[in-house]
């Protein structure tokens, strides 16, 4: 039985660990990066030691309590004005870079707030010939510190012992001191205000927006003396002091070894970061990943196609002829199987991603990609929602609060949506299988360049729609890319496995309940049909050509017909708005509902589909003028709700919607009546 509960906080820079302590104390699977930006809002968890239930609240990264972007705002709005919540902070200093994470330590610890120390990846700092005197280090911030190792669990039963013990401490004296000449002024506000720490007056002083209730002093005093003040010389007189004040610090706790030859991240960023062959090796990598989605994962995709054939014939034998037996087995068992043959694409792509997240070589890409993304109104960090939206643009548009810049933010939610998701990706593969020979080009497949086309249509897309968006929206100020490149560490191969068996689950849970309502929905309206005598409601058991159903989709031929599509497609089309894998799912339900469809897999089904006249349903150029539309349309009603809540307006929401789906139709129709 819980006999008590406290709230902690976990605190540090980006890229310091705190997400993977957040998931081994409170047992989560929240993915980590290695770029700022992963984690775009607070997180909770909780976990049981010795009685007391303990609530963890990870928040985003931040290299100040002067926040720069969304995502740091909530920090410094959480950290000062929920303090009477939590009982203290955890905060987490990576070992190769203490002296950049000792400055928003200290300025915590200035706050008056009750803080301990966890020495992160203590392992990387040893193999790089630095040593750090971690007592030495308690004593001169006077805090209890901690070394650890989160990634293989060293440290943290020891961290929960210390968190069970309260051992948080409120330092007695200040590291920074409030300079002379605005000392007076500090003063009055304290008893304007009956405030007792300086430094968060100094604070408000020095900061422009969420820092405390008063928001900004700048406001509401009426105080010459105030306006005066310009808050970002407040911040680098604070920081220059700070930083000389951790430099004395850093010469009593650090010592590293003299005469260490050139470090491997160095000779390897020589390369990856080369302004011509950091591009070539970064197309090499993606060539390679996208032959894997469709060489690796063939045979998992043929067991699983397989089983489900398999399944739907044993539901069809065992079952009493009716509508039961239709619904299970030309319904919802092909309906769910359809996307679930998707996941071992899915997984091996996601695998791939984290591997370069989790090896530092993303933020190399960031770096990269700076210069390249600039003409075209982003900067480099617009290519961590960019490189997360091929996993879910949901995700994706959220990790914009960690750009500055009002108007490059907002450049990127826009553009976002246009990157290749891995719902698209099944309907990306099924196309591609019904219209790619599989042929080879210098050993590539033929289908992985055709998948590889596809992502660069999106993200040319993106960088197009980016210039013109530059040209429209009006916004002042200048932004610039301030990152730290973390060293190469090897993946943890088993860690990584098993957060995409996470996510692949989550997308074929979450993607399966969908396509499970919709199979019941387009089963039933296909079972029935215009009654066929007076004395009949309704008929059932028709045919798929006479159903309710196909009435429907013939009745928005006109609107498709132009783009190739027949009206299974237009029916596939409407209801993967809900989600765009919901068209893989409709196919597959369709087609088996269709009496007429030979034996065999959903592609074989469809690739054997003929027009009246004889000619192929799923043509070269109907194939193609479906992958355009698909890269472009805006079918996904969640990512339409996330931009609105992150723009918080429904003028940019709309013109996205139109404009994607604008898009996706005129060039959809373009490319068919091309290529027919």
């Amino acid at each position: 039985m819980n006999t008590s509960n406290k709230q902690i906080l976990l605190v540090g820079n980006p890229n310091v660990g705190k997400s993977t302590i957040f998931n081994i104390l409170c047992n989560k699977k929240q993915k980590t990066g290695n770029y700022a930006g992963v984690t775009v809002a607070s997180h909770t968890g909780h976990y049981d030691y010795q009685g007391e239930q303990v609530e963890i609240v990870d928040l985003p990264g931040s290299y100040s309590v002067y926040p720069t972007s969304e995502d740091e705002a909530i920090f410094s709005k959480f950290l000062i004005e929920e303090r009477t919540t939590y009982t203290g902070v955890v905060y987490i200093l990576e070992a190769l870079s203490i002296k950049r994470g000792l400055l928003l330590f200290q300025q915590i610890q200035d706050l008056g707030i009750p803080i301990l120390l966890i020495v992160n990846q203590i392992d990387q700092a040893e193999r790089r010939g630095v040593k750090i005197d971690i007592e030495e280090l308690a004593r001169e911030l006077n805090v209890t510190v901690l070394a650890a190792n989160a990634k293989k669990n060293q440290g943290m039963e020891e961290l929960r012992e210390e968190i069970y013990r309260n051992n948080f401490t409120v330092s007695e004296t200040v590291s920074f001191d409030i300079p002379t000449e605005h000392k007076g002024l500090v003063f009055k506000i304290l008893e304007q205000y009956e405030e007792e720490n300086q430094y968060k007056i100094w604070t408000l002083l020095a900061s422009d927006v969420y820092l405390g209730k008063l928001e900004t002093v700048h406001d509401q005093l009426n105080n010459d003396e105030v306006k005066c003040l310009v808050p970002k010389r407040l911040q680098t007189q604070e920081t220059i002091r700070r930083y000389q004040h951790i430099d004395r610090i850093i010469a009593n706790v650090l010592s590293k070894k003299p005469d260490l030859k050139e470090l491997i991240t160095e000779k390897l960023d020589r390369v990856l970061v080369h302004k011509f062959w950091g591009y070539v090796v970064f197309g090499i990598l993606l060539m390679i990943i996208f032959q894997s989605v469709f060489f690796l994962a063939e045979y998992p995709m043929n067991w699983i196609a397989d089983f489900f054939l398999w399944l739907s014939g044993f539901a069809n034998a065992n079952l009493p002829a009716g509508p039961i037996n239709s619904l299970l087995a030309n319904g919802i068992i092909p309906g769910v199987g359809g996307i679930v043959v998707f996941a071992p694409q899915i997984g091996i792509l996601l695998y791939f991603l984290y591997l370069l997240e989790d090896s530092g070589y993303m933020s190399r890409v960031i770096f990269l990609m700076d210069r390249f993304l600039r003409p075209f109104g982003l900067n480099g960090k617009s290519i961590v929602p960019l490189v997360s939206g091929t996993a879910c643009a949901i995700p994706a548009v959220m990790s914009t609060r960690n750009i500055e810049n009002v108007k490059e933010r907002l450049i990127t939610i826009l553009v976002t949506p246009f990157m290749t998701c891995s719902a698209r990706l099944p309907v990306y593969s099924i196309i591609i299988g019904l219209i790619i020979p599989n042929k080879f080009f210098l050993g590539i497949s033929y289908k992985a360049l055709a998948l590889m086309a596809m992502y660069f249509i999106g993200f040319f897309t993106s960088l197009a729609a980016s210039f013109i968006l530059k040209k429209i929206i009006k916004s002042k100020g200048n932004s610039f890319l301030v990152m730290d490149l973390p060293s190469y560490k090897m993946p943890l191969f088993g860690y990584d496995f098993k957060i995409v068996l996470g996510k692949v689950w989550e997308f074929v849970t979450g993607a399966g309940k969908i396509i499970f309502l919709f199979s019941i929905v387009i089963w039933f309206f296909s079972y029935i049909g215009p009654k066929q005598n007076p004395d009949e409601f309704v008929a059932t058991d028709v045919k798929l050509e006479q159903s309710y159903l196909a009435q429907m989709g013939k009745s928005i031929e006109p609107a498709i017909a132009p783009l190739g599509y027949d009206w299974k497609m237009g029916v596939g089309i409407l209801t993967s708005f809900v989600a765009r894998e919901v068209f893989v799912g409709t196919m597959s339900t369709l087609y088996s509902l269709d009496e007429e469809a030979p034996e065999g897999t959903i592609i074989d089904k469809m690739r054997s589909d003929v027009k009246p006249n004889g000619e192929k349903v799923f043509s070269f150029a109907t194939g193609v003028s479906i992958l355009l539309f698909y890269a472009f349309a805006m079918q996904c009603i969640s990512t339409v709700a996330v931009v609105y809540r992150e723009t918080k307006s429904w003028k940019w929401t709309v013109a996205q919607l139109v404009g994607m789906s604008g898009l996706a139709y005129i060039a959809s129709l373009i490319v068919y009546q091309i290529l027919k």
